[in-house]
Parts: C-alpha cells; structure tokens; sequence
C-alpha cells in the first residue's frame, strides 16, 4: 500500500500524487496531510485541491484544530488531533503516531474496502436517505465480488459453519399499551443477530406501524443480553447470487422504514450492538443507550462495508468523517463516547432489558 505524507502547504502548493492507481493493490495512494502550523489561506487552497483529488486522505495536528483551518478538515476524510474537540471532522486521540499506525494497518489489511468505505460517504453525504442506501448496497455488492471478502468467507467455510436453526419462538414481539408500539428482537440465544428470520420479523412489525398510523409512538428493543450483535455471520454468503442481495438488502430491509418513521421511534440499546446492531438504530430519532453499551461496526475487517443502511444513519449523526473512523478502525465505542458524539442521545439504566419471551 502506497502512502504520502505532505504538509498543508505542499499540498496547497500542487504536490499532490498523481491520481495513478498502485500496480500492486490497484488503488491511488493513501494521504497523511500534516496540519501543523497551517494558516487559514493555506487551508482553503488545500481544502480545494483535496476535494479534487479524490482519494483517502487523513488530517493530522499534534494539538487543537485552529477555526482557520475548517475547511480543510471538512475536506479531508478524517483528521486526527491530540485534543479532543466538537469539531465532527476531527477524532480526539492521545497518542498520535499509534492513532495514525493504526489506521493505517487497517487499511493496508482491507485496503478494498477501506478506500470503498471514503467514497460511499463522501458521494452520500448529500443525498436523500433512500438514495444513499442503494449507493450503499451497490458498494457493498460490487465488494461482495472482491478478493477481501472472498479470503473472509472462504476462512469461515473452511471452519465448516453451519446455517443457524430457525427459532422455536417469534423471532421480534409486538405489544401495544395505548398509542405506543413495542418491537421487541427475540432471539436472545444468538444475541439477536439480525439474520434473515429477526430482519423478516422487524421489518413487517415496521410495516404494521406504517399502515397503524395509530401509534404515535414505537419503542424497539431487544431481549437477553444484547440489542442486537449485528448481521449473522453463519448466513452470510449463502444469498443465491450478489444482485438479489442487493434488492433484498434495499427493498426488504428495515432502513427504509427506519427512516421513514424516525420521528416516532426511540431504539434502546443495551449491551453489544455491533454492525447492523446500531446501523438500524442510528435511523431513529431518539436513541437510549444502557451504561454497558459497547458499538462497532467490524465490516470493513470483513472486505465489507456496512450494509444495513449505516453508511447512512451513522454519519448524519456523527459526521462522516468519526464514521470513517469507526467503520477502517472496528474499535469500540462505550456509551459515554458515543453519546459524547452524538450516536446516542441519552445514557440510562436499562430498566427495559427483556428475558426470552416476557413483557
């Protein structure tokens, strides 16, 4: 994997690469900008070139990302900084060679999917909801064909795992008590792991609340010891070809919905909520989160990227940019952090948490 590293002022004076793709990965090298003791004028003209450029370029600053430089940051596809700021476009890291190294590695590993993952949120920023998740499903479609995601795959069927068994109870439970509809996941025994029998189940309970414009309000949640731990894995791979996957993932998932009835939907997150987990949650207008929330979304490690609508609902909340971040990295988010981002709105017992079955 190639990588440059320019100061602001080289790349504001014209010395980016060129756009040439890498005869080994096939990519256009990987930019590390220095911000270090740029100046407003130099940003702007740098930020112009950068979104010419078109390629994975990441900001670093050994200190506090000064308002003159704004532009550039929002031009970047992400920036690292040793102090920790509101700024969205910048992610607050004690260690900035180890944050940088990091990144990095990660994108040397999945270097497909990483550069995949900057252009689905730099193309998608902008566009309606339902438009950015088939930017997204195309994208993750097109990787589904890649060499990445084949060594992933190919490593789980040597492991010789097997389909899940159905479940012995209704996969997602509705009640209603008054206006509210409660959506419940239920399957507790695979951390409700939203494969085919928990996606089926919560996107007709979302049809329900779409034709019962009665309920003003819907609250989901899940039961046993997790919200949700994301797509299940022992499924994947097994959809009859890439582009009936792509139709099933737009048009029979639950991001659609999710969006379309955010305004009246408060997701509640207890415990794992990994991938899908919380990429169908971020759609909701209100997000609660127990204090032993952890997030990730590990699909780029895959040769993947997220594919359950959050390369739509995680950057509008948090800014593409700390999205980036999360998707080339995996690391864990704690609830402090992700609600100190945005991710979630509120941190609260979990007084809500289900067994298998019960209300």
């Amino acid at each position: 994997m190639d990588v440059r590293t320019l100061t602001a002022a080289e790349v504001a004076g014209g010395a980016l690469p060129e756009s040439v793709l890498d005869p080994d990965s096939l990519l256009e090298p990987v930019l590390i900008v220095e911000l270090d003791g740029a100046d407003g004028a130099t940003a702007r003209t740098a930020a112009a070139r950068i979104a010419a450029w078109g390629s994975l370029a990441v900001g670093v600053c050994s200190g506090g990302i000064a308002p003159d430089l704004a532009p550039l940051t929002a031009a970047l596809d992400l920036t690292y900084a040793t102090a920790e700021t509101t700024d969205r476009s910048v992610v607050g890291v004690a260690d900035l060679d180890r944050a940088r190294t990091e990144f990095l590695a990660r994108v040397q590993r999945c270097p497909q999917a990483s550069h995949i993952a900057g252009q689905v949120l730099r193309a998608s920023e902008d566009l309606p909801v339902p438009a950015a998740i088939d930017v997204e499903s195309l994208a993750y479609s097109t990787l589904q064909g890649g060499a990445e995601f084949g060594a992933w795959l190919g490593e789980r069927r040597r492991l010789g795992r097997a389909l899940p068994p159905p479940p012995d109870t209704a996969p997602v439970l509705l009640s209603a008590a008054g206006d509210t509809l409660r959506i419940t996941l239920n399957r507790p025994e695979r951390r409700n792991a939203y494969g085919t029998a928990v996606r089926d189940g919560l996107v007709e309970a979302l049809r329900t609340a779409v034709v019962a414009d009665a309920f003003g309000r819907i609250v989901l949640d899940g039961a046993g010891s997790s919200f949700c731990s994301g797509g299940d894995l022992d499924e994947f791979g097994h959809t009859p070809d890439i582009a009936t996957a792509h139709l099933i993932r737009t048009r029979g998932g639950a991001a659609r919905l999710m969006a379309r009835l955010a305004d009246r939907i408060e997701v509640r997150l207890h415990g794992h909520c990994v991938g899908a987990g919380i990429e169908i949650a971020a759609f909701a207008g209100r997000v609660v989160a127990a204090p032993d929330t952890v997030v990730r979304l590990p699909e780029v490690a895959m040769g993947l990227i997220p594919g359950a609508g959050g390369t739509v609902s995680v950057p509008r909340r948090i800014g593409r940019w700390r999205a980036l971040h999360l998707f080339v990295t995996g690391v864990a988010l704690g609830a402090e952090r992700a609600r100190a981002w945005g991710l979630v709105d509120e941190i609260v017992e979990a007084a809500w948490r289900q067994v298998a079955g019960s209300r």
